[in-house]
């Protein structure tokens, strides 16, 4: 389904702003961290997804050897990333969660169609590309995948343009070390960078295609901001830069229960400046053009905007 290419800003509600007040409190915030992670462990393995037999089946192995080979020593990680995410203290700085993320994905998408179970998340990432092939004005020869942690949307964007230079960039030396074993035990040709994505260091005009799959509700606006602009300076004249991500009007986060909701907020600590963020403004002042708006899920959005 296409909406207008016009979204509003919207302003956390009270229930919201309470729920910030209640996370605040150290013990009860990580009281709603440790039952949000307990709850995704139980829903994984009701679904059929051996959580910890995965996590054991990668603790087998010694990944310091991957993790030196594909970090950058010298990158200096932004504020905002230090901060606890998805329950992790430590967020997305840890072997556990680089671990335990594709396990989690299948777990948090399965109630979006929930006759699909574990599938969900691939029918979730597949429902982006269906947008893409659909909406997308080129043929994309070169790509960048940011924030693509394990490697799971990177994998989707080889498989749907077969053709394509692929290129992964995340902040995570663990996720990535996971996302180069992924890639060499699937003989797939991705090359890889431990970088932020607001300063990735590649070159102007590089790409045309930029595609940043569930990463921005993780990030505060200033950085999202820079990130477009990031995004703008990659990418060649007409070339395109997209997004899906959750959507701040989804009836369904309207619905969702206040406890769960706050077991939500627990693991997300940027959510509210995500739902606040006028993101075609933000777009349209890192020059780009907006494309088009689509729902690809019950719960989420795509995004496509091209470099003017």
């Amino acid at each position: 389904m296409t909406i207008a290419t016009t979204e509003y800003k919207k302003i956390p509600g009270l229930g919201s702003q309470i729920i910030n007040k209640i996370l605040s409190i150290k013990p009860l915030a990580d009281f709603a961290k440790d039952r949000a992670r307990n709850m995704m462990i139980k829903r994984a393995e009701k679904i059929g997804v051996p959580w910890r037999n995965n996590v054991e089946k990668l603790q087998d192995r010694d990944w310091e050897r991957d993790k030196k080979a594909i970090e950058n020593p010298q990158l200096e990680y932004p504020e905002y990333y230090l901060t606890s995410f998805h329950a992790y203290e430590t967020g997305n700085l840890s072997w556990k969660m680089a671990f335990e993320t594709e396990s989690a994905a299948q777990a948090v998408h399965a109630k979006i169609w929930p006759e699909l179970g574990a599938k969900g998340d691939e029918q979730l990432r597949q429902s982006y590309h269906d947008v893409l092939l659909d909406k997308l004005p080129i043929q994309p020869k070169n790509i960048l995948d940011l924030g693509c942690s394990v490697g799971m949307s990177t994998f989707t964007l080889q498989k749907t343009y077969p053709q394509a230079k692929i290129t992964g960039l995340d902040l995570s030396p663990y996720c990535l070390a996971v996302a180069e074993y992924n890639s060499r035990q699937n003989n797939t040709n991705i090359n890889w960078i431990h970088a932020a994505a607001e300063t990735t260091g590649l070159a102007d005009a590089s790409f045309d295609l930029v595609s940043a799959c569930l990463m921005f509700h993780e990030v505060p606006q200033v950085p999202t901001q820079a990130i477009f602009q990031e995004a703008r300076r990659l990418l060649r004249s007409g070339g395109c830069f997209t997004i899906m991500d959750m959507n701040p009007n989804s009836a369904v986060l309207e619905r969702m229960p206040p406890y769960v909701f706050t077991l939500l907020k627990s693991t997300e600590p940027y959510l509210d400046e995500y739902f606040s963020l006028e993101i075609d403004r933000a777009l349209q002042e890192a020059g780009f053009e907006l494309v088009n708006i689509s729902y690809n899920s019950p719960r989420h959005r795509t995004i496509i905007a091209r470099a003017n």
